[in-house]
């Protein structure tokens, strides 16, 4: 069973509601700091902790702009803070169906509604008659019970209608099983109930990761025993007892099968010594199936006491962590004081297994009905070692979903942006989450736009045949259309070529010196202004570049004349404007309100580009203050969410062009 929509708000900064998409296996939340992500973590932390330890509350957790005048009504109408949408495995499916009779189809999905009193309501639609009608057939039923079993909507009303008519044996023994069926069953839809009772096991809940669980170079055992026991007497005040580093240790014995209690009792410091050691000996050997920026560390463990130090150290036994470098010899550091990528990978191991440990103590099953919310995981890694740490969250993601907060550019696939939702903070609204990468403010998908750079910059010296276009939106259609056309059965582009945006066709010359330098192969296709580029042609004349390399969008725009320079065009215009129309309206709904541009309204003018400025110009409306539009974005929209088909003159366009540039770069 896997989430599939969290709805969240009012909460915190959350002002209005916010309904997100989640994905199957990794969702990212990217956003500037202080936008929200973090409160929308914790929103579904405190709906669905596995520990059930989180709770809403009131004054914390309201909205504080609404908080007065929402406290006098929460007592007796509380707001929903959280609703969680889930979709059974059609397995799942199934074995209800099979199980109750039912047709519950395969896009079932059900919601738990959470409210600020914590009070959790079930969400779920379930059609009573089908298992109505499998009930009907029962052998031995009376004519009339089978009858009234097969016209009832519900199974609360086939009881009453049963009781009331005469009835044979095998009647009077049906009701009693129904009735039994119906006992206590507060819900007036009986089978939904039933439904419910055999999913609810299966509804994965949360477990949330930030920086505050990480380990700390050491802790004073005496007094992480007296801090446990009052938190035992005292419940209600236990965070401020155990609070998270204590929490983390906890977990490090828990694993090692050390009780804090044994330090004080007969077990030698030795024995508890030695299973601290093999615990960690393991946990550092994991780390490093995805640490690959230093493999020669380890984390070593040490018990033992110390009068001289400052209180309470000074008081019985404390536990050391330190980091040891083999590459330097064996130094070693507190590990509080070294590698803190390091420290967070190896206190993510502990807390997790440890936590798996709590859901299932008898440790022979993996606890797969769990969501992993990672706050900023990775923050303190280098760039190369974050992206090490994505392979680590796939693994993740083989078990449990993850949902993940980020700014930076390293921790985002820059071939997965369908898993990305931006956040945003907007004056007087408050936190806003969307799926809408073409309506973002541009600081907040600035690490979208990095990443697929770094991801361009990775591949610049190492593929072996480039097609060198102007920018990013030229990347978004050719890869885009790209997949289309394989989807329907044309050829698309080779997936040797690697996509190079140079910024502006004047950077051109730079990157072919750069890219032929190494050997490579090398085409461009630029935009066309009605006249040969100067520089290219210098190029061409040097040698540096093949004149049959240089393609520009004009050849490939009208179907009589491929290959043959046409008017001024940019790749926009190898689409039909009623397509690019789509798709700018919807990069720009906000501004253009309920009056999205018409291709009627679109001034005759060679470029698609040109005549939708000149009908903005006219309708008077100002997308950006310098009155252009970013191209870029609806490059973005069309990514986002691409036509399922293109039309046949589109189609034409991009499949001369693809073949002209693999016929060159093979």
């Amino acid at each position: 069973m896997i989430l599939t929509k969290a709805t969240v708000g009012p909460f915190r900064s959350i002002n209005t509601v916010q309904t997100v998409e989640i994905d199957p296996s990794v969702t990212v939340l990217v956003g500037m700091n202080e936008a929200g992500k973090t409160v929308f973590l914790k929103a579904l932390h405190k709906a669905s902790d596995a520990l059930g330890q989180e709770k809403f509350n009131v004054t914390d957790d309201y909205p504080r702009k609404d908080l007065t005048a929402y406290t006098k009504r929460h007592a007796s109408n509380p707001d929903t803070a959280v609703v969680l949408t889930y979709a059974p495995t059609s397995g799942e499916i199934s074995a209800v169906n099979t199980a109750l009779g039912t047709a519950l189809p395969d896009d079932f999905t059900f919601s738990l509604i959470y409210q600020f009193d914590n009070v959790r309501t079930i969400g779920i639609e379930v059609d009573q008659r089908p298992p109505l009608v499998e009930l009907s057939k029962s052998a031995g039923l009376s004519t009339e019970v089978s009858g009234i079993l097969a016209g009832a909507t519900t199974l609360k009303t086939a009881i009453e209608k049963i009781r009331a008519v005469d009835k044979n044996e095998a009647d009077n023994t049906f009701l009693a099983t129904l009735e039994k069926r119906a006992e206590g069953v507060a819900w007036s839809n009986i089978i939904a109930n039933e439904v419910w009772v055999r999913l609810s096991s299966k509804v994965p809940k949360f477990l949330y990761f930030s920086d505050y669980d990480l380990l700390p170079g050491k802790l004073n055992l005496a007094d992480l025993a007296s801090r446990v026991a009052a938190a035992k007497a005292d419940t209600a005040n236990a965070n401020k007892q155990v609070q998270p580093k204590h929490q983390a240790v906890l977990a490090l014995l828990r694993m090692a099968d050390v009780d804090v209690a044994d330090f004080s009792g007969t077990t030698s410091y030795e024995e508890l010594k030695a299973k601290v050691e093999a615990v960690s000996i393991s946990l550092t050997d994991r780390v490093l199936e995805f640490w690959k920026q230093n493999e020669d560390l380890e984390v070593e463990v040490d018990i033992r006491t110390d009068p001289t130090d400052e209180a309470p150290f000074n008081n019985g036994p404390n536990i050391y962590l330190r980091i040891k470098n083999r590459r330097h010899r064996g130094i070693s550091t507190p590990f509080d004081q070294r590698s803190r990528g390091f420290i967070w990978f190896f206190s993510f191991l502990v807390w997790f297994d440890s936590v798996q440990h709590q859901l299932d103590a008898s440790g022979t099953t993996k606890n797969s009905n769990l969501v992993l919310l990672l706050d900023e995981p990775g923050l303190a890694l280098h760039a190369l070692a974050q992206a090490d740490f994505l392979k680590y969250i796939d693994s993740l993601a083989n078990e449990h979903q993850v949902i993940y907060t980020t700014h930076s550019p390293f921790m985002v696939h820059s071939d997965r942006l369908q898993q990305v939702r931006v956040v945003e903070d907007k004056v007087s609204v408050g936190t806003i989450i969307s799926g809408n990468l073409s309506g973002s403010d541009d600081r907040t998908i600035f690490p979208l736009q990095a990443a697929l750079g770094w991801s361009l910059a990775q591949n610049l010296f190492i593929a072996k045949r480039n097609l060198l276009v102007e920018g990013i939106s030229e990347l978004s259609y050719l890869q885009v259309v790209s997949a289309l056309l394989e989807s329907d059965g044309e050829k698309g582009l080779l997936p040797t070529v690697t996509i190079v945006p140079v910024g502006g066709l004047s950077n051109v010359v730079t990157f072919v010196l750069l890219l032929g330098a190494n050997g490579l192969n090398i085409a461009v296709l630029h935009d066309y202004n009605g006249a040969s580029d100067q520089k290219l042609d210098s190029l061409v004349q040097q040698k540096l570049l093949a004149k049959k390399s240089v393609f520009n969008a004009s050849q490939f725009r009208d179907a009589e004349k491929f290959g043959e320079n046409n008017v001024p065009s940019d790749i926009e215009d190898l689409f039909e404007p009623a397509l690019y129309l789509h798709y700018f309206n919807k990069a720009y709904a906000t501004e253009l309100g309920s009056a999205p541009l018409l291709e009627a309204e679109l001034p005759p003018a060679d470029r698609i580009v040109h005549r939708v400025r000149l009908a903005l110009d006219a309708r008077g409306i100002k997308v950006r203050p310098s009155g252009d539009f970013n191209h870029y974005l609806v490059a973005v929209a069309f990514a986002s969410a691409p036509p399922t088909k293109l039309d046949n003159a589109t189609k034409a366009r991009f499949v001369a062009l693809f073949k002209a540039i693999n016929g060159v770069l093979k």
